[in-house]
């Protein structure tokens, strides 16, 4: 599945699944702003955002509105943050908020399966066979998390050398997604932070209060991080990290401001 946020400020509705459409988004000029005021209204759907006194619509023409009061100010926040231009790389929550209520809301399933894949041959369970400095800092950001899983839900995976697949035990795999939100919003989230770190386990450590956000992104990049400290780094590159940052920060909100169960 690609990236949740893929169907942002599309003319037409559309496939969410789709990899293409980021590309095709991107090639799009940007809108001038055009309203004055963004505000939010509690409502039936929640905290409906508002320009100019007039309800936003999301791609697929639906109220954009948010679960609680908290989250919807820092929809409220974006919007009011554009200046001439309304760039939706700017606007991480509400590009989240769209994907949600256009597309998780009706392929709950889907999503779920696709975080449940991850567990499968999820990030932290693949370690290097060397240098011993990076072997040292992988068990220090994803033992913990191992140990989480195993001990607070019975689910004991198998850690492997290199990058050659191994099946992990499915109680395991079973136990893990058994804490897969119900909750669109909080399943949307977990989505992205899971997408993003190429690890569920992150994931469901972040929405199940055991790591923070910044711990979890840590985490998620042991390798990258290292990869950098060795044969440094390009504006090109830190840019797209600094995106992906803020795609991760919006999850992490989500997850931070919409209550479980």
């Amino acid at each position: 599945m690609a990236s949740l946020f893929d169907d942002f400020f599309a003319e037409t509705p559309t496939d969410p699944t789709d990899p293409n459409e980021a590309a095709r988004r991107s090639m799009r000029p940007l809108r001038r702003r055009f309203y004055t005021t963004a505000d939010m209204r509690p409502g039936g759907e929640g905290f409906a955002i508002e320009l100019d006194g007039k309800p936003v619509r999301t791609p697929a023409r639906r109220t954009l509105a948010l679960p609680t009061a908290a989250l919807a100010e820092r929809v409220v926040a974006e919007w009011r943050d554009q200046v001439e231009t309304i760039d939706p790389a700017r606007m991480p929550l509400t590009r989240l908020a769209n994907a949600v209520i256009d597309a998780v809301a009706d392929k709950s399933t889907e999503v779920a399966d696709e975080i449940a894949r991850y567990l499968r041959s999820d990030l932290v369970v693949y370690r290097a066979e060397g240098p011993e400095r990076l072997v040292e800092r992988q068990s220090r950001a994803w033992d913990p998390v191992l140990a989480w899983a195993r001990d607070a839900h019975g689910a004991r995976f198998v850690l492997v050398e290199g990058v050659v697949f191994a099946e992990q035990p499915e109680p395991a795999i079973a136990a893990m997604r058994a804490l897969l939100p119900a909750d669109p919003w909080r399943l949307g989230a977990l989505h992205v932070v899971t997408t993003l770190t190429g690890s569920a386990l992150l994931g469901l450590a972040l929405a199940a209060g055991v790591l923070t956000a910044d711990d979890a992104w840590a985490a998620g990049h042991v390798d990258e991080d290292w990869n950098m400290a060795l044969w440094g780094h390009d504006d090109e590159a830190l840019a797209r990290r600094a995106h992906r940052r803020a795609e991760f920060d919006a999850a992490a909100a989500v997850l931070a401001l919409v209550p479980a169960g």
